[in-house]
């Protein structure tokens, strides 16, 4: 994964703000997924009796912590002041994030799976899979989609650090609220994989949070104070990060791998839920961009500033959700499979959004200078014309 930067709309740089220049293996993302998927259903399907051993070894937990690690220690927690200084950006982020986020993943997820709509039968562990999702914000996959639409280095760092703290504190709440409180009071009472689903507690999610986002977020954390300090800032961004980003991406085909490898059969037996899962996701990538873009304009951020905000709304944490999804259901869950659907449709759908950004950039006034970087004042509210 690459390292997010700003550049003006006339830099010429040849990757700025072009798809092609994403890295190789970010950008065939959904490709390697697909390859994940497969070997892992190939494995299962061949040799079902491999579940036990995963399982016994604590492979894909293993996996998950993995990849939460490097977005983490990637996090540079000084830009938060940053954040905290503009308050209108700040306040918008936190809307979009923490309420229009976590509550539009859940009407899609009552939409379709709860059973609630007539025509569209109950599937209690594809909608606890959505909630998990919706209630997870990004940190790792949004400073690629930044930089690639020319967005602000300074908010979508400063953003992604509180995210992490943010989640890190109400993660929890959120799950109780949407997938433990709200669903019974619909009347949702309903099984999953031979559990009621609604009797989980706060406190599994809780300690599924603590395991999979604590201790990831301690060991990042603690990578940059040490590395900063024991050598410096400049060689912890520019040699340190770089040498483990692939961590991540090499975790996440692994546990998928893992994971897949569990349902094999299951999965054979039905393809169509993958693009089952896909509608819905789809549908909140585009809405909460959409949204959050033209909310970014209303209250008068420039271009790079919206952008930042825009595709931090955008994207998920999904390694977070799929980490409490197994820690709660099991490795062979459906809620399990369901957010390991989720990146393979963010991929394309987020790399299509790029182009529509900077469309945007083209088709409207910001406010900006016509070339070169952003000033000292980059990020705060302009008024258009």
């Amino acid at each position: 994964m690459s390292n997010a930067h700003d550049h003006g709309p006339d830099c010429d740089c040849e990757s700025c703000g072009d798809p092609r220049s994403i890295d190789f293996l970010d950008k065939y993302l959904t490709v390697w997924i697909f390859g994940a998927m497969a070997v892992g259903v190939g494995l299962g399907y061949v040799a079902p009796s491999v579940t036990q051993p995963i399982q016994d070894l604590h492979l894909v937990e293993i996996g998950l912590v993995a990849m939460m690690y490097p977005p983490l220690a990637k996090a540079d927690y000084s830009r938060l002041p940053t954040v905290f200084r503009n308050w209108r950006v700040l306040g918008l982020s936190l809307v979009q994030n923490w309420l229009i986020g976590p509550t539009l993943m859940f009407g899609l997820a009552v939409f379709f799976f709860s059973g609630l709509v007539p025509g569209l039968p109950a599937r209690p562990e594809f909608f606890l899979g959505l909630v998990f999702i919706g209630m997870a914000r990004c940190i790792a996959m949004v400073l690629v989609w930044n930089e690639l639409a020319e967005g602000s280095t300074e908010y979508v760092t400063g953003l992604v650090a509180f995210n992490s703290l943010f989640q890190i504190l109400t993660y929890g709440v959120y799950v109780w609220f949407f997938a433990l409180f709200l669903p019974p009071l619909l009347g949702m009472e309903t099984l999953v994989d031979g559990i009621t689903a609604f009797d989980i507690t706060p406190m599994q999610v809780f300690e599924a949070i603590v395991v999979f986002l604590g201790i990831p977020f301690a060991a990042g954390f603690l990578s940059r104070y040490v590395g900063t300090r024991a050598k410096s800032e400049e060689w912890y961004d520019e040699q340190f990060v770089p040498a483990i980003d692939p961590l991540t991406l090499v975790a996440l085909l692994f546990t998928v791998i893992v994971m897949f490898a569990t349902q094999g059969e299951t999965i054979v037996a039905a393809p169509a839920d993958v693009l089952l899962i896909a509608v819905p996701l789809t549908i909140y990538f585009v809405v909460m961009f959409l949204v959050s873009f033209g909310m970014g304009r209303g209250i008068g951020a420039d271009y790079s500033t919206t952008t930042a905000i825009g595709f931090t709304a955008a994207s998920n944490n999904f390694e977070l959700a799929i980490a409490v999804a197994v820690a709660v259901f099991g490795v062979g869950s459906g809620v399990a499979f369901t957010t390991v659907v989720g990146p393979l449709i963010e991929v394309p759908v987020l790399l299509a959004l790029v182009n529509v950004a900077l469309y945007f950039q083209r088709r409207f006034d910001w406010g900006e200078p016509a070339a070169g970087p952003p000033g000292p004042a980059a990020g705060e509210p302009t008024t258009d014309d």
